[in-house]
């Protein structure tokens, strides 16, 4: 009988010990269901069922191998081709309004010559 609780204690202990380590080499992004750190605690502080629990809904699942997770990094704006190219398009219709802008004026200008030459040609009676 001894004998039994020894190795039930010893089975126990490695299940225990490989699940720490199992857990420590994984890879953060790889675990499933709760955080890495969060499992670690569980494993610790319910030695038994943490660790049973652990090969069942946390380690990293092995065969095919998922796509890591695309990590965004922040870019600079002038990195950016698509900010670039609304810069540049902005810039180009930002100077055709002060060109339109200019013509308008030019025009109005000449109108109000052109009356101002009409009204001095005019003779009054």
């Amino acid at each position: 009988m001894p004998r039994f609780v020894l190795i039930g204690v010893i089975v126990v202990a490695v299940l225990i010990i490989y699940s720490l380590i199992d857990c420590i080499m994984s890879k953060a992004h790889e675990v499933r269901s709760i955080s890495k750190t969060a499992w670690l605690f569980t494993i610790v502080l319910l030695p038994v069922l943490g660790a049973i629990l652990w090969f069942l809904f946390g380690r990293p699942m092995h065969g095919p191998e998922p796509k890591p997770r695309a990590t965004r990094h922040p870019t600079a704006p002038d990195d950016d081709p698509e900010f670039l190219r609304n810069l540049e398009i902005r810039r180009r219709q930002k100077a055709k309004e002060e060109e339109l802008k200019r013509r308008e004026q030019e025009l109005a200008d000449r109108e109000k010559r052109a009356r101002q030459k009409n009204d001095d040609e005019t003779p009054s009676p």
